[in-house]
């Protein structure tokens, strides 16, 4: 890192973008993943990534002080920069409680940690609150999609949430796994699982509930019989800082809510 605080800061994914902008930070943000869309103001600053790749020439001319990744999927981003002399933090959150981390850690390397810190006690007041008010109801049982194809269940984040909300993962002993393989499930899994509730988010691909009602066996779970098969936009959930905490936990809030 070139100077502390960092004022020229680059960020591979969204959650760290959104974090910076709730702690007014915004400006020292140089360059931002493509799929970075929270808050529709970061639509204007300058895209230098997708996920899995990065233009290096892109980076290396906005002159970061401080690069921000996220996950393995990113190893091989985050050998290049440091080759070239970058300062990298790579991040790897999978759970809410990696989540207050990396928002109290963006903060410490920012020189924002009191704001930091403000912002992940209000998130975790009203996490708090959302699970209080759920407490006492019916649970209803809730398979997560991540993806179709394979099918891959809920991780370890979305899995916490839907508990939060006052819903069953019925797959939440796969959570804790480390790789999306880990998590993959079979359709007669499911069937024998019988979710009240489907919830569906194919990671920026659109879902069609249509199609998970058809498949063959499935007219015999509750969530299709009673029409229960809800999508949850990516954005808002598949990305492990404060949208999963905000917008995605009252996504699923709503789904639940209407199932009851």
């Amino acid at each position: 890192m070139r100077r502390f605080p960092p004022q020229r800061l680059i960020c591979l994914t969204e959650e760290t973008v959104e974090t910076l902008y709730l702690l007014g930070e915004q400006d020292r943000i140089v360059g931002v993943s493509g799929y970075a869309v929270r808050p529709p103001e970061v639509r204007m600053k300058p895209r230098v990534s997708a996920f899995t790749s990065a233009r290096l020439d892109k980076i290396l001319a906005l002159e970061p002080d401080l690069v921000l990744a996220f996950s393995d999927l990113q190893a091989d981003i985050v050998s290049e920069l440091a080759k070239a002399g970058i300062a990298v933090h790579l991040f790897n959150q999978r759970d809410v409680a990696g989540i207050f981390a990396m928002i109290r850690t963006v903060g410490a390397l920012v020189g924002a940690g009191d704001k930091a810190e403000r912002l992940a006690q209000s998130l975790e007041a009203r996490i708090a609150d959302v699970r209080r008010v759920a407490k006492d109801g019916h649970r209803p049982r809730v398979y997560f999609e991540e993806w179709n194809d394979p099918m891959i269940s809920a991780i370890g984040w979305v899995s916490e949430l839907i508990e939060v909300a006052g819903g069953e993962d019925v797959f939440a002993h796969l959570r804790g796994a480390a790789a999306a393989r880990d998590r993959i499930v079979s359709s007669d899994q499911v069937i024998a699982a019988q979710p009240d509730v489907i919830l569906a988010s194919w990671c920026g691909r659109k879902v069609v509930p249509r199609q998970i009602a058809e498949r063959p066996g499935w007219d015999v779970l509750p969530a299709v019989a009673n029409g229960c098969i809800v999508e949850i936009k990516s954005p808002i959930i598949l990305q492990p800082g404060p949208a999963a905490l905000t917008d995605g936990l009252e996504a699923i809030r709503s789904a639940l809510g209407n199932s009851r």
